[in-house]
C-alpha cells in the first residue's frame, strides 16, 4: 500500500486529503508543520510527500531542502502561492509537482498517480543495489545471504547508497536518523558503521565500500 504525507496547518484540507486518499486504498500521515514532516518522514518513510509551502514554522522550500538532504521521496507541492518565482523556487529545490489552491481533487489524485508511477520505475533500479558479495535491495529492504540489519542500521545504508560516491557529512546522518540533538554522538555512527562493515564487507577491518573520511563523514562507493 502507497503511503503518503501530507503537510498542511488548514484541518480541512488535511481531513479531505485524508478521506479521499484512504478511500483510494493509499495509508494516510498528517503533519499540521514543518518540523512534524520532517519528524515523521524520517520515521515513517513515506512514498510520496503533499506539502504545502505555507507553513506556521518552516516554509515549505526549506522542508523540501531538509526531506532532499537524505532522501528521494517524491514531493507534489500544494499550494495558494500561484506565482511563477514561487513554482520555480519549489521545482528547483526538488519538489517533483506543484499543484495550486483551490485544487481539483481528481487532477490532483492524477498527479498522485502519476509521480508514483515514474518514482517505482526509478525504485526498480534500487533493487539489486551490490556490495561486495551482496545484493541489497532497498526497495523491499532485504540483504541476499540472509543478512539482516537492524532499522537504524537500514537507515544509514540506505542514506549512503542513495549517494554513490558522495559524501555525507556527520550531521546530516545523525540529524536524519537520530534528529538535531544528537549533533555531538558521532560515537553512535561509528558504532554502527562497525556492524555495517561487519555484515557486508568482505574485510571489515579494511572496508572498501562503507568508507570513513575522518572528521567529515562517510562515503558508500559502488
Amino acid at each position: 500500500m502507497t503511503r503518503i504525507l501530507i503537510v498542511d496547518d488548514e484541518p480541512q484540507i488535511l481531513r479531505a486529503l485524508r478521506i479521499n486518499l484512504v478511500a483510494r486504498q493509499y495509508e494516510v500521515a498528517l503533519a499540521a508543520d514543518g518540523s512534524a514532516a520532517l519528524r515523521e518522514a524520517a520515521q515513517w518513510h513515506p512514498d510520496l510527500v503533499l506539502l504545502d509551502l505555507g507553513l506556521p514554522d518552516l516554509d515549505g522550500v526549506d522542508v523540501i531542502h531538509g526531506l532532499r538532504g537524505w532522501t528521494t521521496v517524491p514531493i507534489v507541492v500544494l499550494s495558494g502561492r500561484a506565482g511563477n518565482q514561487d513554482k520555480i523556487e519549489a521545482l528547483d529545490a526538488g519538489a517533483d509537482d506543484y499543484v495550486t489552491k483551490p485544487f481539483n481533487i481528481e487532477e490532483l489524485l492524477a498527479r498522485v498517480r502519476a509521480v508514483t508511477r515514474r518514482t517505482r520505475a526509478q525504485e526498480a533500479e534500487l533493487a539489486a543495489v551490490q556490495l561486495g558479495d551482496h545484493t541489497i535491495d532497498l526497495t523491499n529492504k532485504t540483504v541476499s545471504g540472509g543478512v539482516r540489519l537492524t532499522p537504524t542500521e537500514w537507515h544509514i545504508l540506505e542514506i549512503l547508497l542513495r549517494n554513490p560516491g558522495r559524501l555525507v557529512s556527520q550531521r546530516q546522518l545523525l540529524t536524519e536518523v537520530w534528529g538535531t540533538k544528537y549533533l555531538k554522538e558521532t560515537h553512535y555512527l561509528r558504532q554502527y558503521m562497525v556492524q555495517l562493515r561487519r555484515k557486508l564487507e568482505r574485510d571489515p577491518a579494511h572496508p572498501v565500500h562503507l568508507i570513513t573520511e575522518l572528521g567529515m563523514g562517510y562515503r558508500y562507493l559502488p
